[in-house]
């Protein structure tokens, strides 16, 4: 849990790193998170006791609570116990997902957030399959529904050089969200390697230990693609 996060969503807020993903980004900063049986158990109301104790912290901030992980959806019915526990308390919710857990429990949870942070991690299906090891299908489901019931909805893009700077996949990506009204703008996020030391201690191999950050140059460019389709971008530049 962190308790005083700004970068998961608008203003102050509370992240909780959900355990469990089916995805294996080979740029993830979390790999910690991927197993479902670890971490520490909570019920709901657990939680919520913790999360309350920053109330006038996210209110005065216009913040919130962020489920983040891991991939918060794999535990759809604890996020929806938890969520409306939130909301009784007048506290918003956002979930970061990958939008690859595409099922009834997690449309109702998705419906029940104030919004989503949605990571397309790739528009090109080849490139996203190899970088994730899973379908791009569900992603794209879950976009199309978040359009459907008009759910604010923040896309994240991670650029890693050699990797998800192919340009090509990225203007289609911003084409495509140009039909996208309840899209409020696109979280453009530069490639890092401060998760690597994490991969060392799961005695995981770290693919991208040689690929080097973004430079600002291509940051603008890639900025730039999008905002000459009319959606609005914030970039850590």
């Amino acid at each position: 849990m962190e308790s005083l996060g700004t970068v998961d969503g608008p203003g102050i807020r509370f992240v909780v790193f959900m355990q469990g993903c089916p995805l294996r980004c080979l740029y993830c900063h979390n790999p910690d998170t991927w197993e479902l049986d670890a971490g520490t158990e909570y019920s709901p109301q657990q939680l919520v006791e913790e999360i309350i104790k920053y109330k006038a912290f996210m209110q005065a901030s216009s913040g919130g609570v962020t489920f983040s992980g891991g991939e918060p959806l794999l535990q759809a019915d604890f996020l929806l116990a938890t969520s409306e526990l939130l909301k009784e308390q007048g506290i918003s919710v956002a979930i970061d997902t990958s939008g690859f857990i595409w099922n009834d429990k997690a449309k109702e949870a998705v419906k029940m957030a104030d919004i989503i942070l949605l990571d397309i991690k790739n528009f090109n299906h080849e490139v996203y399959k190899m970088l994730t090891g899973v379908s791009l299908e569900p992603t794209l489901k879950m976009l199309d529904y978040l359009r459907d019931n008009n759910i604010t909805t923040w896309v994240r893009y991670v650029l890693v050089p050699g990797l998800t700077d192919n340009t090509d996949s990225i203007r289609k990506l911003a084409e495509h969200l140009k039909g996208f009204k309840n899209v409020e703008k696109v979280e453009l996020l530069a490639f890092h390697k401060m998760g690597e030391y994490k991969w060392k201690k799961l005695g995981l191999e770290y693919k991208l230990a040689d690929t080097d950050v973004p430079d600002k140059k291509l940051m603008l460019e890639v900025k730039g693609i999008f905002e000459d389709n009319n959606i609005k971008v914030s970039a850590n530049i």
